[in-house]
């Protein structure tokens, strides 16, 4: 009998459950089926009764597995961990003579669907629907998971992709702003210059001065737009241009910035250079939009084999769920970037006590800190 299916027991020719049943007694079987049947449950039967005819018999689908304790060369806890190891979602029920407390505990923990005592299978068909039932929830839970996974994983990519464009167009305009409109507006000074040298009376002179001044602001605006879209000081290092960013907005908003860590350089390729610049430039740009804040707390670190950049005001703070409420994308943002280089970024804030966003960056070996190895902490007075 071993390895060879028995007829289909139950509600005649209609499909049934295809059940292995490992079980050295061909009484044991009988009588098994017999209970089975008497429950109404439809199964297709076959028999094995060693470890050997039991791993090969898993190379074929099974609906469930039931399972006899004592076996010749092995135990049911041991076919049942060699199950699990596999990480198939097969009902797995143990059916024992005698079964202690300690075996049906350590049973269960290994993932059994259920045990039964010989004496008492009158609820064996029951178990057995019930057990399917279980399995096939957990494979439909374990499907959705993976497809939640494969469409976070799309969505991600889709997300640095559009980023990667972003950011490529940006560096387009600021090329053009450069190039032509930035080449366009110097010539044209020049050519007002000269007309106010050659101006014939005060008046026309006076004019000439209000366009040149008038021209300056708008040479002023485009250089402000080229270093927003792609900052050029960018090539001489993060650091250098966190220290242009954090006296830009100084200057743009009277707002004082504490500075910590930016002396040593962290050798860091240009994407990500750009995410941590970006990083902090929307932390202050939200400082300036909603903080209330009168300072501001800037600092470049590494600890534990981790870059981490942190930006911390002392204003109003933010309400718990305030990142996560509709329309609000600021924070999802600054996630997603630096999720695109394996990183992420925290949140930590109270109503009244500002808000501290950390983005960290674990070190894969494409960047090192060159200098001390860790900054100095921020501060807690003046926060």
């Amino acid at each position: 009998m071993q390895g060879i299916p028995d007829t289909a027991e139950g509600l005649g020719a209609q499909p049934g459950l295809t059940v292995l049943h490992v079980e050295d007694s061909e009484l044991d079987h009988l009588m098994i089926q017999a209970l089975v049947r008497q429950s109404g449950v439809a199964v297709h039967w076959t028999r094995v009764e060693t470890r050997d005819a039991f791993e090969q018999a898993l190379t074929q689908p099974w609906d469930a597995v039931v399972c006899d304790y004592q076996l010749p060369d092995t135990s049911g806890l041991e076919l049942l961990q060699r199950l699990r190891a596999q990480d198939q979602v097969l009902p797995f029920i143990l059916v024992s003579g005698e079964i202690g407390e300690e075996v049906a505990v350590a049973a269960m923990k290994e993932g059994a669907s259920d045990y039964l005592l010989k004496g008492h299978l009158a609820r064996l068909g029951v178990a057995l629907q019930q057990a399917v039932r279980a399995a096939h929830a957990e494979r439909s839970r374990r499907a959705a998971d993976q497809a939640l996974r494969k469409s976070t994983r799309q969505l991600q990519e889709l997300t640095a992709h559009l980023q990667q464009r972003i950011e490529a167009e940006r560096a387009a305009l600021a090329r053009e702003l450069h190039d032509d409109v930035g080449s366009a507006l110097t010539a044209l000074k020049f050519e007002l210059a000269g007309i106010q040298r050659h101006a014939a009376d005060d008046a026309q002179r006076r004019r000439s001065q209000r366009a040149i001044e008038t021209l300056t602001m708008a040479m002023e605006a485009s250089r402000r737009l080229m270093a927003d879209l792609r900052p050029p000081i960018l090539q001489e290092g993060v650091v250098a241009a966190l220290q242009w960013l954090v006296q830009d907005f100084e200057r743009r908003h009277a707002i004082a910035i504490q500075c910590e860590g930016l002396v040593d350089d962290p050798t860091v390729g240009s994407e990500l250079s750009l995410v941590i610049y970006r990083f902090v430039q929307e932390a202050l740009h939200n400082v300036a939009k909603h903080a209330q804040a009168t300072q501001v707390r800037v600092e470049l670190h590494q600890s534990s084999g981790v870059l981490g950049v942190e930006v911390h005001d002392n204003g109003r703070g933010m309400e718990a769920d305030a990142a996560d409420r509709p329309g609000h994308f600021g924070l999802r943002g600054l996630q997603e970037r630096a999720a695109s280089v394996g990183g992420w970024v925290d949140l930590s804030s109270r109503p009244g006590h500002g808000v501290q966003l950390v983005l960290s960056i674990p070190r894969d070996g494409n960047w090192e800190l060159r200098g001390s190895e860790d900054a100095a902490w921020w501060a807690e007075d003046g926060a």
